[in-house]
């Protein structure tokens, strides 16, 4: 007999069949026992009246691995209205030890360092594993959007010769006794790539050895990188990051309904145009001096709260950041040159997704590394692509776990991530 899960249970009343998965919560009264199965798609109730396969249950702790055979039951009480009677009862392994917290509770108890000291087993609770099916769907929307618009995915090297933005910190490591590093972004490789096939995007590890220790930073996280040809200025950019924001949230609705649901959310909807204002703007919304640099945390919190007071928006667009703050490869504004063509979005009070216009003539490079008193010899092998015929081109970068973070309503990314590793944390 082939095993079921859990959803599939109200197509099969009246049915025999087969489930099996960990043993989520006993419930031992007089004369019944109810067993709660959990499986990848949710629980499964079983009553156990007789008495042997009672004093059976009674000795499976919680998270016992067990199959379960018996017949399927309408009962409008029961998980999903269903629940399976007349059973056998079979472990497919040891009894369990426990878990440090109980995962049958609605919520988990423990805080966050105690659940990621144990994550394999924290990860089992709902709302843990719920905000990881929402970052596959997401990740999975990310990807047929793109695809649908003729770009191809790349997977790009984690360890290279040089770092991708100078004086930031990098991993540093031996490769065969000459010093690399792990990749900080896969920028330069994109960029190169757009002279392949145009249309590109990668899903992949990014790593910065930059000692924050906050709830929005790791040291180690996922970035959905993307980088198209043939662009006028970073408004071509800025209209494929909108679209791509459409079809990961789709696919969210579409594939994690379920965890959506597990969580209470509701979905931001994307605007046909999400609003934009100019660096200078921004700093006036957000109430900051006029030669700020750049914004502070506290900036981007005031500037999402006036684009939903404003415009009903979860999203914000702020464009032309100081060309001081932003990497030499960023183009800069043709009409104001001190300003780029370069763009962050803002969600729900976080930076969210960074972005611009990229130079494209190898004269530029040798200009703007020179202005910075940057060597080229560095960079030769990416700077010297762009002898070669480059057209004008941008892309952005999202980062996942902070995507997911403010779509769950979690408040640290670490809540999101399976396996954070950060300033502190180098296992499990």
């Amino acid at each position: 007999m082939q095993r079921i899960l859990s959803s599939h249970l109200p197509t099969r009343v009246g049915e025999t069949v087969r489930v099996a998965g960990w043993v989520h919560r006993r419930r031992l009264l007089k004369s019944v026992a109810f067993l709660i199965v959990r499986d990848a798609a949710g629980l499964t109730q079983v009553v156990v009246t007789d008495p042997a396969v009672r004093a059976a249950v009674t000795a499976l702790p919680e998270e016992t691995v067990v199959e379960v055979v018996g017949t399927v039951t309408a009962n409008g009480t029961a998980p999903a209205g269903v629940e399976v009677t007349h059973p056998t009862v079979r472990p497919l392994g040891p009894a369990a030890v426990p878990p440090p917290f109980d995962l049958y509770r609605p919520a988990l108890t423990a805080t966050l360092p105690t659940q990621l000291d144990h994550a394999p087993v924290a990860l089992r609770h709902p709302t843990r594993s719920a905000a990881l099916r929402i970052s596959a769907a997401a990740v999975a929307g990310f990807r047929a959007t793109l695809d649908a618009r003729d770009f191809v995915e790349v997977h790009t090297p984690k360890v290279v010769a040089t770092s991708t933005e100078s004086g930031a910190n990098v991993f540093a490591l031996d490769w065969f006794g000459r010093p690399a590093y792990l990749a900080q972004s896969p920028q330069f490789y994109k960029q190169l790539m757009v002279g392949v096939f145009e249309r590109v995007y990668e899903v992949g590890p990014v790593f910065r050895a930059e000692p924050h220790d906050t709830v929005r930073h790791l040291a180690q996280y996922t970035s959905l990188d993307v980088e198209l040809g043939f662009v006028d200025d970073h408004r071509d950019v800025m209209a494929v990051l909108r679209d791509t924001l459409e079809g990961m949230l789709a696919e969210v609705a579409r594939r994690a309904g379920g965890a959506v649901a597990t969580l209470g959310l509701t979905l931001p909807d994307v605007p046909v145009e999400i609003p934009a204002v100019h660096f200078t703007e921004a700093l006036r919304i957000a109430g900051a001096p006029a030669d700020e640099p750049d914004l502070a945390p506290a900036h981007e919190r005031t500037l999402s709260a006036w684009a939903r007071a404003t415009h009903g928006s979860d999203f914000l667009f702020v464009t032309g950041y100081p060309m001081a703050k932003r990497p030499f490869y960023t183009h800069p504004d043709p009409t104001r040159p001190a300003y780029s063509n370069g763009f962050d979005l803002l969600f729900r009070g976080l930076e969210l997704v960074t972005g611009g216009q990229r130079l494209h003539r190898h004269a530029d490079y040798l200009a703007a590394l020179a202005a910075r008193g940057e060597p080229v010899e560095p960079y030769a092998g990416y700077v010297d692509a762009f002898r070669h015929g480059m057209p004008p081109h941008g892309g952005f970068a999202i980062g996942l776990e902070r995507f997911v973070a403010r779509l769950v309503g979690a408040t640290n990314v670490r809540e999101v991530t399976a396996f954070p590793r950060d300033l502190h944390r180098l296992a499990p």
